[in-house]
């Protein structure tokens, strides 16, 4: 058997899963708001209300990391477990003193993780993904490199407010003795598989090319990324190495405390995002998926290392190998819903059978309701924006194919750098039960689409790699754990030719909005 673990922003998660009979044997959670109050983190990080600086407590990571354990030994034998690998919120970084290995090496069963941990931090508290407060830190670090296309161009993201290295940079800046008296920065990931092998672990590709600091093309620390960032960055960084390399077998500590065997391996951890996309069954070309929530997230496994131009699209490196992409799209389920309750709508008429009163294309009408900040392009006008024609007063069909379609144009048009030409689209999240939704994808992406329910993906995803460590192939698992509904198969209605002539409309209007409303 083998545990994957997701130690994602608002819980730690666990699945059990026996390749050998396709059983999820257990799962469990812990959610950090819910079952450790005392934290004062009810949605996972520290209210804080400056500028966006958003962070959490890494010991209330630990607390939950043993709840989870103790909750799992009550489903299941944890001494049949054989290897474990797991996945953490991207981008946050724990700072910790040169007591840390010492601490690891000498962990006590009968005291907790945290007790014995909260002596080895530099910085009490750990920036996390959705920390927004380096805007400065950004831009010093494009400078230094000689522009935001150097920056993406060696690491495949532009330099990102919620990346670690403005983080790093941010700290020791404000705090130059806390970061003097930093041995080891951490990732979330790192530092999990850290304290489970009592030693501590290097970080993954995928998870290091969130940080602004690997090079993507040797998969490596660039040095004029780290001199940019901080100084003597180099020496505190852990090393970087392909996902799920064997760190150790378990610390004693989880042999004396929850029965593990002395001889499971403990392997390196890797980030949300990479762990997804294996949990997904998408950790190889030919598969495109693209998550419907609040946000809509495109993720892809890329044969090669490409940047996006624009500095939209994020490259990580894929845990199985060679390279992935993750574009989000900030108005996704939350902007249809915004569309359907403003013009007294209602899902029926999102449906397929509804929106067919219009023809494929809507007869060139699209529309893009971006009610928030956009990220892809970055744009703020808080409003449904059209190709030039009276939305207000169109009938329901027209309004909503031209938002599906103009939703789905936009994600095609502003991921083509990725040159994927995918034969399926995995859609996942709870608008990919719509029919109409799913229908319109279908014919902008000129692919059949499916509909992927998986739960706990991240978890799944670290099972997974635990699994293939111990020589289990990988389109089995998928095939074991990841079933598509058969019963969602939608294929196009139409060829390509109607959508291709929305391009020039389309980026006039982007590039209109870019002048207009630049964020």
């Amino acid at each position: 058997m083998f545990l994957g673990l997701d130690a994602s922003t608002q819980s730690v998660s666990g699945m059990i899963i026996d390749p050998a009979t396709g059983i999820v044997v257990a799962e469990s959670s812990v959610n950090f708001g819910k079952a450790l109050p005392t934290y004062n983190a009810p949605s996972g990080f520290i209210p804080i209300n400056t500028d966006g600086v958003v962070h959490a407590n890494p010991l209330m990571w630990l607390d939950a990391l043993e709840l989870l354990l103790s909750q799992l030994q009550q489903q299941s034998d944890l001494s049949q477990i054989t290897a474990i690998s797991g996945a953490g919120q991207q981008h946050a970084t724990v700072y910790l003193n040169d007591s840390f290995e010492h601490a690891l090496a000498n962990l006590d069963s009968n005291k907790s993780l945290s007790e014995q941990i909260v002596g080895t931090l530099s910085r009490r508290t750990s920036p996390i993904w959705m920390d927004s407060s380096t805007a400065v830190e950004c831009a010093e670090i494009a400078v230094s490199l000689g522009g935001e296309d150097k920056v993406c161009a060696l690491s495949g993201s532009n330099a990102t407010q919620r990346f670690s290295g403005p983080q790093i940079r941010k700290f020791s800046k404000n705090d130059p003795a806390g970061y003097a008296s930093t041995a080891t920065v951490h990732l979330n990931s790192s530092f999990f598989a850290s304290v489970l092998a009592g030693k501590s672990s290097s970080i993954d590709f995928g998870d290091g090319a969130g940080m602004n600091l690997m090079e993507l093309a040797t998969e490596s620390w660039n040095q004029a990324l780290l001199d940019a960032t901080a100084p003597d960055l180099a020496q505190k960084l852990p090393k970087l190495e392909p996902s799920a390399t064997f760190v150790s077998t378990i610390s004693s500590y989880f042999v004396e405390k929850y029965g593990f065997s002395a001889s499971c391996r403990s392997l390196s951890w890797t980030g949300d995002n990479p762990a997804s996309l294996v949990g997904m069954g998408a950790a190889q070309p030919g598969k495109l998926i693209i998550s419907l929530g609040t946000s809509d997230t495109l993720f892809a496994a890329m044969p090669e290392a490409l940047t996006d131009p624009n500095g939209f699209g994020h490259v990580f490196g894929n845990p199985l190998g060679g390279f992935m992409t993750l574009t989000c799209f900030a108005n996704g389920s939350l902007a249809r819903e915004t569309v359907k309750n403003n013009y007294e709508l209602s899902w029926d008429d999102f449906e397929r059978e509804a929106i067919a009163a219009q023809p494929v294309g809507n007869n060139g009408k699209f529309a893009l309701p971006f009610f928030t900040p956009e990220i892809t392009p970055r744009v703020s006008p808080n409003k449904v924006v059209t190709n030039f024609w009276e939305f207000e007063v169109a009938d329901s069909s027209t309004k909503v194919r031209a938002v599906l379609e103009g939703q789905f144009l936009n994600i095609r048009y502003n991921t083509e750098w990725l040159e994927l030409s995918p034969d399926t689209v995995l859609l996942t999240g709870g608008a990919s039960k719509n029919t109409g939704i799913a229908q319109c994808a279908s014919n902008v992406f000129q692919a059949q689409t499916m509909r992927l329910d998986v739960s706990s993906s991240v978890a799944l995803g670290g099972a997974f790699l635990a699994a293939i460590d111990q020589g289990f192939d990988y389109p089995t698992l998928v095939e074991k754990f990841c079933p598509a509904d058969p019963q969602s198969c939608i294929n196009p209605e139409a060829n390509s030719d109607i959508y291709t002539a929305a391009k020039p409309e389309l980026s006039s209007v982007i590039t209109q909005l870019i002048s207009e409303y630049s964020s």
